[in-house]
């Protein structure tokens, strides 16, 4: 069982053993971050979805299908009682670092130098830091100072 869905693990996994392939097959594609990144961001309807993102319908409903049915997200009784909504799960809110590295990412190399683009800002309104990640004594990690154990 994944621990995380409590769901009997996929068997057409691209590469079994990696959990980078394993992420991607679940949210690789645009469409799948981007409707993450909304649910971030308060998204909760199709409509806010939709009009956000551009998407269309059957992209969008696919999408939603299938992060619903990997445990990211989950649906529920909107407020009014009216409609369904789509709010993040733990799995989904767990999402929240790989958001910010790429988000981070874009401001640093797909923005020509003064190009405006938005920011994310904590609850005071001052600007997220730089995310790096470290080791237990504080130094920096990067591809230089980390490799992959493999299993045997």
């Amino acid at each position: 069982m994944s621990r995380s869905t409590g769901r009997a693990p996929d068997t057409g996994w691209t590469d079994p053993d990696c959990p980078v392939a394993r992420t991607l097959d679940l949210v690789g594609d645009r469409w799948s971050l981007l409707v993450i990144r909304d649910a971030m961001d308060g998204a909760r309807s199709f409509t806010e979805f939709r009009r956000r993102t551009g998407i269309a319908r059957n992209i969008l409903t696919d999408r939603l299908r299938k992060l619903t049915a990997h445990g990211l997200l989950a649906q529920r009784t909107a407020p009014s009682g009216r409609r369904q909504e789509y709010v993040l799960t733990d799995a989904g809110r767990a999402l929240f670092p790989v958001i910010l590295t790429l988000r981070q990412w874009g401001e640093r190399h797909a923005f020509a130098p003064g190009e405006a683009h938005s920011t994310l800002v904590d609850r005071h309104g001052a600007p997220v830091p730089e995310f790096t990640p470290i080791t237990t004594d504080g130094t920096p990690l990067d591809a230089d100072t980390t490799h992959v154990q493999k299993i045997r």
